[in-house]
């Protein structure tokens, strides 16, 4: 995703705009499997394990700057919210860039002819403004990470990595899915990417 990403911004920076419509299609194919895999995929993976309300927030919260472990498994609740957040805007993001009208009207998105020229150029400015947004949250989510090297002890990047966090309750073991729900549920995900690619 981080790479797909900084593929978008180079891309638009640069008016390589075929290659942003192409990095753009995989951030909308990555985006659209990571929710699915919200609800179908292994234990740390679903939303229910590690999505709280509010009190369970803030309950994490007052607890932020003590150096006490995280016992969770997965995602802590600030990170949830983080995730949801984040998944939510890229989802945004996309979705605007399909409709999205260029300025002289040739660097449009795919879905384009299915808006008025000024709805589309209403696309394309809530698509800058959706991605500045970003920029600001992955700065926050950059330094969280920093925070919880420095404060709590705790090394994120590594379970970032690999998956697992170098701290857990003993005898507790998150539990996986086979390989082939994962293969079933990218399929058709992909087929309608691609689908979308050619029009």
């Amino acid at each position: 995703m981080l790479i797909l990403f900084a593929t978008c911004w180079w891309t638009a920076d640069t008016d390589h705009m075929r290659w942003h419509l192409y990095a753009g299609y995989g951030v909308l194919g990555l985006v659209s499997f990571r929710i699915v895999w919200g609800f179908c995929g292994g234990q740390t993976a679903r939303f229910s394990s590690f999505v709280r309300g509010p009190a369970g927030v803030w309950r994490y919260a007052r607890k932020l700057l003590e150096r006490s472990r995280d016992e969770s498994l997965g995602h802590n609740p600030l990170g949830a919210l983080s995730i949801i957040v984040m998944l939510g805007l890229l989802l945004l993001e996309t979705i605007l860039g399909l409709f999205a009208v260029n300025i002289d009207g040739v660097s449009s998105g795919p879905l384009s002819q299915w808006v008025s020229f000024e709805t589309g150029r209403h696309f394309a400015h809530w698509h800058a403004d959706t991605f500045n947004i970003l920029l600001l949250l992955i700065g926050l989510h950059l330094t969280a990470i920093l925070f919880y090297r420095v404060v709590r002890g705790e090394n994120l990047v590594s379970a970032m990595i690999h998956g697992y966090k170098s701290h857990r309750t003993p005898g507790e073991t998150p539990y996986f899915v086979p390989l082939w729900r994962a293969v079933l549920l990218a399929a058709p995900i992909l087929i309608g990417i691609v689908l979308l690619a050619k029009i």
